[in-house]
């Protein structure tokens, strides 16, 4: 069974962030930074700054739903981004 994976990265250009989920972190990673995403090759490169690992999509869907909520992306500023 495969594991997933909700990852947020941070351009290290600009002041963006992107969140998103995987089953291979680090071929999502090579995937944003070579420009094949269309928002994320507008502010490369990008550096993962938190992941959690999860047992299914379904939660690894409802995880990321959560972060780009205005509770998630509250949370993120004060314990990812330390503002």
């Amino acid at each position: 069974m495969p594991m997933y994976w909700i990852y947020v990265l941070k351009s290290l250009n600009a002041e963006k962030s992107y969140v998103g989920i995987t089953d291979n972190i680090h071929r999502r990673l090579n995937q944003h930074n070579a420009g094949k995403h269309s928002y994320t090759k507008r502010y490369l490169p990008w550096k993962v700054v938190y992941y959690e690992q999860v047992d299914s999509r379904i939660e690894a869907r409802a995880r990321e739903k959560y972060f780009k909520s205005s509770a998630g992306r509250k949370w993120m500023r004060y314990n990812i981004f330390g503002k």
